[in-house]
């Protein structure tokens, strides 16, 4: 499975930007797409998740302001940045898990396939 993030940019504070991941490659029947992210000297975090199933999981930093959806025809999972802070900085990476059971979806430790990332970068 090959994974390719891209939508990364320069962003004002309060604005939005959006993210896509294209996934390639073979596939299974139930797997999640993730997005997570570093910020400058921060450990990779959670942001969002969403199963084939239409299961969705975010991060409580981003509840009310991010949205993720996918296009299965597509392969493709989009991640909706609105209302941007500069605690958003950083490098957003997606990933793919197979067979990840709903209690690990947030760790990152699930996830087998990373794409290389994109930066996004919010200024105040």
């Amino acid at each position: 499975v090959q994974l390719q993030a891209y939508g990364g940019g320069l962003v004002q504070a309060g604005g939005s930007l959006r993210l896509s991941c294209s996934v390639s490659g073979h596939t299974y029947n139930n797997y999640a797409v993730g997005w997570f992210r570093q910020g400058p000297e921060k450990e990779r975090e959670f942001v969002a998740t969403i199963r084939r199933n239409g299961a969705i999981l975010y991060a409580d930093s981003v509840k009310g302001r991010f949205t993720i959806s996918r296009d299965n025809a597509k392969s493709t999972v989009f991640l909706q940045m609105n209302t941007m802070t500069s605690e958003d900085t950083g490098i957003y990476y997606c990933a793919a898990g197979l067979n990840v059971i709903t209690s690990t979806l947030g760790n990152r430790q699930a996830y087998t396939y990373w794409g290389q990332g994109t930066l996004v970068t919010v200024s105040s």
